[in-house]
């Protein structure tokens, strides 16, 4: 069954989805650390929605690659050194993945309960965990569709 081409295309979208997370968070630090609180929240509360848009983009394109192929994820073609490279990027990015809906969501409920210390607290982890993950996203898209098969 040939894949269309709008499922071709979501990749694309959720690498793009990764590095808009990435800019607003970015910028929603520096706002905080600016004293601009009410452009911080506007910033970090875009951010978690672009990444959750990014999450159902991505669970969209899981589970169609899955009904059109039979297989639900892409096989990474590099080989070399880019490939223990790829696997390690691929592995911390899933793990931390996992942990970035708990903290990001610890700590906006912190926020908008006023506990500003358990927010920063929870933030303080969040916020590298978070970055991390969204720029590796756009990492792993580029070496896992743009990277030459063949190629280490």
């Amino acid at each position: 069954m040939q894949v269309p081409l709008w499922v071709q295309w979501l990749p694309t979208l959720n690498a793009t989805l990764n590095a808009v997370a990435a800019a607003l968070l970015w910028s929603g630090w520096s706002a905080v650390r600016a004293g601009a609180i009410d452009r911080h929240r506007r910033l970090m509360l875009t951010s978690f929605a672009v990444s959750m848009a990014f999450l159902v983009c991505y669970v969209v394109y899981h589970v169609l690659l899955h009904h059109y192929t039979g297989s639900g994820s892409k096989r990474f073609m590099g080989t070399g050194l880019v490939r223990p490279v790829y696997f390690t990027v691929l592995i911390t990015h899933v793990v931390l993945a996992a942990v970035v809906p708990v903290l990001a969501v610890g700590a906006i409920f912190r926020a908008w309960q006023g506990d500003w210390d358990r927010h920063r607290r929870w933030a303080k982890w969040a916020f590298p965990i978070w970055m991390y993950v969204s720029v590796t996203g756009v990492v792993i898209y580029l070496l896992a569709y743009h990277w030459p098969a063949g190629r280490g």
